[in-house]
């Protein structure tokens, strides 16, 4: 045996670890029978914008894994109702069980059924995962019994009696309820193997700090960023851009829950200088969306100048950016120095608008991109407010660890938005400082610019690089996050032409349908074209104009169908997921989610149409999968370390 001095000093380290033949080879065997096992279940989920309740429920029910598992399992043992029962016990295991033993006259009986019932589906899913997996998700308190029930075989004969002994003690010491729990929240983790999120939990729905605090709690879980997750990332850092962003947005859908609620950042400042700048102006063209049952009309008038105030602030900044950044190529968007104060009318490229709003009591007209003493110490205290929020900066530094501007996961591409394109249809490519970036190589230094932009601190020219990238990608011409030639935040509050108002998509948008310009996405970021899929969503499908969600040939899978629900009129459904198992790829179109509260007394569940895309003959095994390749690496070294062993080149400890 020839060893490199390199290869030998590997091999000495790795046997550290295995310091023995025995234990080696016992390694190998565990890991030659893993790569045996089927690939885990992969979820997919996009565009959840705040709807905390509807996410929360699909992640319980796995996009109706649960409960197709239980038709196939139960198929005539079990009455559809008792299905449906059963499965709403699984998703809501404390509530829907208080509601049944109310209405039960023999309880110990229900017990005995219904855990019966749940081991058996624990058995279906832990089948998929070693031993020593399963292990590490089952509740301490009962882990020892779970597992001796999982793996015991009560048909055998002389086993049936200690099978319903450990039932009946669990019934008798009262722990049944507990157990309950347990069990049901171990099929829920069974049940997906791994989370993947495309991008924008943030803004439109009031919950997006409780969508992440349940994605913190994950197993197994990663994130490709969306544009509305980058501003709130860009305002965690600190760029004041985004931070106007932010709020922003949260007043113009009238959802201040997450911003005040959330992560308990004061609007005072911001309050004080709307009611002192904007006090006697009515803000028509600021009237929040969607707020007049949940709000007086003093509270919405109070919203609008709020909104007003912010507004303003966000285009000055906007415009500094974007003068200090030329290599943005973005000077369109540079509109407060275009505005006739005089005759209230506004240049956008060769044509002059008459404005539905001309009141500026804090643009200076010499001077329109910056910010007023007022305007300054308000954004100061928002940009502490945010800085200084825990669960804020927790959050975004989640985001950070877990997500990235695109994935490439078991031979898929996951990206958020788009890649951008030529108007010809060429992948387009990009020169920075003299060195010529292809489309990977551009998305690779956007997520390391955004990094920098939060996390750099010895460099405030980096940090302010990095921050001003951030702001690019929730609204630049040419961000794959974005997709669209320009944001038309002035246009819309200010002009009353509504082709002004028009945002360009990005030619991707256009090119999407043809099979070999996703071939040619896929082969770029490394991505077997053959085999591949590019999954992404941002742009809801349209539904009920007869969309599909199926494009370029079955290469390219769009995955927002409109959680948010300002997005459904449009869109007709509630979203799309996608679920990806040892047989293939499954599409699941899901109707609105009522409430958590009907789900459970009325068992209103969401209704999901699934439709297989692709179906294997053979089931893909670990062996197939990113990490089997790992695994399969492994090996292969504690193969050559049993031959140092054996040859005498390294001695056993």
């Amino acid at each position: 045996m020839s060893e490199s001095y390199s290869e030998l000093r590997y091999l000495k380290l790795l046997a550290k670890q295995y310091p023995s033949i025995q234990a080696a080879s016992t390694e190998i065997i565990n890991l030659s029978a893993i790569l045996e096992l089927p690939k885990g279940t992969e979820h997919f989920i996009s565009d959840i914008h705040g709807e905390y309740e509807s996410f929360l429920h699909v992640l319980r029910n796995g996009s109706g894994s649960i409960k197709r598992r239980i038709g196939e399992i139960f198929e005539d043992r079990l009455t559809a109702h008792e299905k449906q029962n059963l499965a709403t016990l699984i998703y809501y295991p404390e509530e829907k069980m208080a509601m049944i033993l109310k209405e039960i006259d023999d309880p110990e009986e229900w017990y005995r059924q219904t855990l019966f019932h749940l081991i058996k589906l624990c058995r279906v899913y832990s089948s998929k995962y070693t031993r020593n997996k399963v292990r590490k998700a089952l509740p301490q308190d009962f882990s020892y019994i779970i597992e001796e029930l999982l793996h015991e075989q009560e048909s055998i004969k002389n086993r049936q009696e200690y099978y319903s002994s450990i039932i009946d003690s669990i019934i008798e010491t009262d722990r049944a309820g507990a157990f309950i729990v347990a069990l049901s929240r171990l099929i829920q983790r069974l049940t997906i193997a791994r989370l993947h999120v495309i991008g924008d939990v943030y803004d439109r729905g009031p919950g997006a700090h409780i969508i992440m605090d349940k994605l913190m709690e994950y197993h197994a879980v990663d994130f490709q960023w969306g544009n509305h997750d980058i501003v709130w990332m860009g305002a965690a850092a600190g760029s004041e851009a985004c931070i106007a962003n932010v709020i922003r947005v949260s007043l113009r859908y009238a959802n201040m829950e997450t911003l005040e609620n959330g992560y308990g950042i004061s609007m005072l400042p911001l309050i004080s200088l709307a009611v002192d700048v904007y006090g006697d102006d009515p803000c028509s063209q600021f009237q929040p969306k969607n707020a007049q049952e949940e709000f007086t009309e003093n509270e919405q008038m109070l919203m609008a100048q709020m909104q007003k105030a912010i507004s303003i602030i966000q285009l000055k900044l906007e415009g500094q950016i974007i003068q200090r950044r030329p290599q943005y190529q973005m000077d369109d968007r540079l509109l407060l120095d275009k505005i006739n104060y005089e005759d209230g009318t506004v240049q956008v490229g060769d044509k002059t608008y008459p404005m539905l709003d001309t009141h500026f009591p804090t643009i200076d007209p010499e001077n329109p991109y910056e910010l007023s003493d007022q305007e300054k110490a308000v954004m100061e205290k928002l940009r502490l407010s945010f800085k200084n929020s825990e669960r804020l900066q927790e959050h975004v530094r989640f985001l950070f660890s877990k997500g990235s501007m695109y994935l490439t996961y078991n031979g898929n591409l996951l990206y958020h938005g788009c890649i951008p394109m030529t108007r010809n249809g060429h992948l387009r490519h990009f020169t920075f400082d003299g060195v010529a970036h292809s489309p990977k190589s551009f998305m690779d230094r956007l997520d390391r610019l955004a990094r920098q932009g939060y996390f750099a601190k010895d460099d405030p020219e980096k940090k302010q690089y990095g921050k001003d990238t951030m702001w690019y990608l929730w609204s630049g011409s040419q961000s794959p996050l974005f997709g669209k030639d320009k944001m038309a935040t002035f246009e819309r509050y200010f002009i009353e032409d509504p082709a002004t108002h028009q945002e360009q998509m990005n030619p991707y948008y256009d090119f999407r349908t043809d099979e070999e310009v996703m071939e040619k996405i896929l082969e770029e970021f490394g991505i077997d074209p053959d085999t591949g899929h590019v999954i992404n969503g941002h742009v809801p499908v349209k539904v009920k104009k007869g969309e599909s969600p199926v494009k370029g040939g079955g290469k390219l899978l769009v995955i927002d169908g409109g959680f948010a629900k300002a997005y459904q009129a449009k869109t007709g459904i509630a979203g799309y997921t996608l679920i990806f198992n040892s047989y293939g790829l499954i599409l699941a179109a899901h109707e609105p989610f009522e409430s958590r509260q009907k789900a459970i007394e009325q068992e209103v569940d969401i209704h999901s149409e699934t439709k297989i895309l692709e179906q294997n003959t053979e089931r893909i095994r670990v062996a197939d999968t990113d990490n089997g390749k790992e695994i399969q690496h492994k090996i292969d070294d504690l193969k050559r370390l049993l031959e140092a062993y054996r040859s005498g080149l390294i001695k056993e400890s």
